[in-house]
């Protein structure tokens, strides 16, 4: 996590990955990691905080990068990117524009990625990287981006059925009641 962090993009993942755990008698684990442990202040004004600091969190099997305004800044900061870029994670996701965060330290070089809608150009733009549009998540390799905010939900879900198989996701889903149903989808027609 990191100051202006996009507050969905972190929470909703860490919902499912927490629900997953708690189906599975605790068979994972979950934690916080910035730059120094102690309180993140999100995009939004919510306060997060980390379990660990870069130097001292246990190893990981997913590390799970989120976006937001904070993005446009952390992207210049080096000690953030070196830290990403030398995490050894079987699994290496981005919500949003976390895969800004993610093309910087090498991770989405060369790859397909899904960002945010309003971001898609300017990334694209950046070089070395295929940006997906229209897709909630895209799984290149070992590499899984999202669009932003509750597209993370909908990647989060795709890899735990990924790590722990399709019916253990569905019981995840329907555990956090994840049954998107947007009330303004479709046109409406106007009150007379």
């Amino acid at each position: 996590m990191f100051d202006g962090a996009e507050e969905l993009d972190v929470v909703g993942p860490w919902e499912v990955f927490t629900a997953s755990s708690m189906l599975r008698d605790g068979a994972d684990t979950a934690v916080t990691i910035a730059e120094r442990s102690g309180p993140v202040r999100c995009g939004k004004g919510l306060r997060v905080l980390a379990d660990h600091s870069f130097g001292d969190h246990p190893p990981l099997d997913v590390l799970l990068v989120p976006g937001g305004q904070g993005t446009r800044r952390e992207v210049s900061n080096p000690a953030l990117i070196d830290w990403i870029a030398r995490t050894d994670a079987s699994w290496v996701t981005g919500v949003c524009t976390g895969a800004l965060l993610l093309h910087e330290a090498g991770h989405a070089r060369g790859r397909r990625v899904a960002t945010h809608h309003a971001f898609e150009d300017t990334l694209q733009a950046r070089g070395d990287i295929t940006v997906v549009r229209d897709a909630r998540y895209v799984v290149d390799g070992n590499l899984v981006t999202s669009q932003g905010v509750s597209a993370g939900i909908d990647m989060a879900l795709w890899l735990i059925g990924r790590l722990h198989g399709r019916e253990h996701a569905r019981a995840v889903r329907r555990y956090i009641q994840y049954e998107p149903a947007p009330p303004y989808l479709a046109d409406e027609p106007q009150d007379a």
